[in-house]
């Protein structure tokens, strides 16, 4: 089967047109399309925006406990009509009053103040699990790409590989030294590789779609990983240790331990219901009639000052006040429950993560051992076959053990870095720096 290419008279024009329209493609690591990925990925924009929202929602708790002013002015016109002595006059009212308020004593203003602060830290909390899943999933596209890139060249190498033993099959039937099955079955694995070349072409272009979608630039070229690639171990080398930091820093146990806080602050809340509460007031007024009043037929101007305290003791509310200390003291046990199933959920993940690591570093070196071994397989099914004691089945079956090994091998390398990366997100120390260590297992082209 043979492939058309294009005319090379061609040549000159198109290379001139990609000249022309086409930017210079560059190679780009994982830290450079993660940086991408910020500025674009539409998930990390609404997260952002979210924590932005929720740093200005905390930000208002705090009114509670500051000061407010008000400004009011108002104007009213009256018809002043008297029989005796006969008077017929409108009357033009202006009103304008300056008032301000403290609170001295309002305990669910403080703890409403406290709970906006912790509302900040869940913010924070919430916005590093959104910059990690971002970089687990930027990472995810990348190995992908690179795993079909694999994929694909190692079933073009395996069709060249048939290729020549098809060849060599036809050969040695026009001799008389094979029979026509030898280029039946050679000519039969070519077609199923030319099939799975179709495939590999095919899933490589969706990869890089997805990769492209993500980081917001067409036909992104990721740096591919070096030969021999070396396959880091878990540091430290104890998953007691990441469950420990996992303790420590998962952004999903900080939510769950704020959630406790913000819930007791809650509690805090309805017990003032049972509070008196004590503020500072003060008020200015000014009222001016021009033309007079009913009693005064001349322009008229008052000023009034007040200062003073407003103290207010709850009594009886119906019962309210009593049902929702109740009610906040439930949810108060919820979040404690729901922080312990948060603490054993990402132990488990942790758990999960580093032994899936451990056992992909098992599969790695297996395989490079499988590699070698089906390597030695081959050539010594194609010294049989040339000297008589194989048959052509067996180089080929030989020659498609050897690229499925390459192409596990390779996919396996990339499951344990992936790996890395998510025992990281698990137990929260995931940052964009960890993809700056994979950058010194690339090469770059």
């Amino acid at each position: 089967m043979k492939l058309l290419r294009p005319s090379s008279r061609f040549l000159p024009l198109s290379l001139a047109l990609a000249a022309a329209f086409a930017a210079p493609v560059r190679a780009e690591s994982l830290l450079d399309l993660y940086e991408s990925a910020r500025g674009y990925d539409a998930s990390w924009q609404s997260a952002k925006a979210q924590y932005d929202a929720n740093l200005f929602r905390a930000e208002q708790a705090k009114a509670g406990i500051l000061p407010s002013v008000n400004l009011g002015g108002g104007v009213t016109r009256a018809q002043f009509d008297n029989s005796v002595p006969l008077v017929e006059r409108g009357i033009t009212t202006q009103t304008g009053t300056l008032s301000a308020s403290q609170p001295l004593y309002r305990p669910a203003n403080v703890a409403t103040y406290q709970q906006g602060k912790r509302q900040a830290e869940l913010a924070q909390a919430q916005l590093t699990a959104a910059s990690q899943d971002l970089v687990i999933r930027v990472s995810q596209a990348y190995f992908d790409v690179l795993a079909a890139q694999d994929t694909l060249a190692f079933v073009q190498a395996q069709k060249t590989a048939v290729n020549e033993q098809l060849a060599s099959a036809k050969r040695n039937f026009e001799v008389g030294t094979s029979t026509i099955t030898d280029s039946r079955e050679a000519q039969a694995r070519y077609d199923l590789v030319i099939a799975q070349e179709i495939a590999a072409d095919n899933d490589l272009r969706v990869k890089k779609l997805a990769l492209d979608s993500l980081v917001g630039k067409p036909d992104v070229k990721p740096i591919p990983l070096a030969v021999p690639e070396v396959v880091p171990l878990p540091q430290p080398n104890d998953v007691n240790i990441w469950v420990q930091q996992g303790e420590e820093n998962s952004p999903a146990i900080q939510q769950a331990k704020t959630a406790v806080e913000i819930a007791q602050l809650e509690t805090e809340k309805a017990k003032a219901g049972h509070k008196p509460t004590l503020d500072l007031t003060a008020s200015y007024n000014v009222t001016r009639n021009p033309g007079g009043n009913t009693t005064v037929p001349v322009d008229t101007r008052s000023k009034s000052g007040a200062i003073g305290l407003s103290f207010n003791l709850p009594i009886f509310s119906g019962f309210a006040t009593q049902n929702r200390v109740r009610e906040t003291l439930s949810l108060e046990e919820k979040a404690q429950a729901d922080l312990e199933a948060t603490r054993r959920n990402v132990a488990q993940a942790i758990r999960t993560a580093y032994f899936g690591v451990v056992s992909g570093q098992g599969q790695v070196k297996a395989l490079e051992a499988a590699e070698a071994s089906s390597q030695s397989a081959l050539e010594a099914n194609r010294l049989g076959y040339q000297v008589g004691v194989r048959i052509n089945i067996d180089v080929l079956n030989s020659q498609s053990q050897l690229f499925q090994t390459k192409r596990d091998l390779a996919q396996a390398r990339y499951n344990v870095l992936l790996g890395l990366l998510k025992l990281r997100q698990a137990n929260g120390t995931l940052l964009p720096e960890d993809l700056a260590r994979l950058n010194a297992l690339v090469t770059k082209s």
